[in-house]
């Protein structure tokens, strides 16, 4: 019965620990970023002018970069489109860099580190007045 008992209350610690211990990098899609690095009028989806229309990508790490560039691999409708660099400085724990949109659709991103490590990925999808 001990054994029992300790099990009993030694699962439900380890989750709770592990629970606490979860940290996740996020990537938002946003008109604009706030000075402590917090997306303004974040969406998944924006309508841009038929001429392109830009918006913010701001990604948000539990953890410094550790890293002076990071690469954002950019996919319309599931073709490559275009790859976008930013210099970063290694202690930033959030980082974000405004993005043009010429064409609709449903883009992807992945983001990586400078050892080629993906942070993160996300969708946005863009549509024209």
């Amino acid at each position: 019965m001990k054994t029992q008992s300790g099990i009993t209350f030694l699962i439900p610690f380890l989750f709770l620990l592990f629970i606490s211990t979860i940290r996740a990098q996020t990537i938002y899609f946003c008109e604009s970023v706030d000075d402590d690095g917090y997306p303004n009028s974040e969406s998944s989806s924006f309508t841009i002018p038929d001429d392109g229309g830009y918006l913010y990508v701001l990604v948000r790490l539990p953890y410094e970069v550790d890293c002076s560039s990071i690469t954002f691999e950019i996919y319309r409708n599931n073709d490559y489109d275009n790859t976008v660099y930013l210099d970063t400085d290694e202690d930033w724990v959030w980082f974000y860099k405004q993005i043009t949109f010429y064409k609709r659709g449903t883009y992807e991103f992945f983001v990586y580190d400078c050892y080629d490590d993906m942070l993160v990925k996300g969708e946005v999808y863009i549509d024209f007045d």
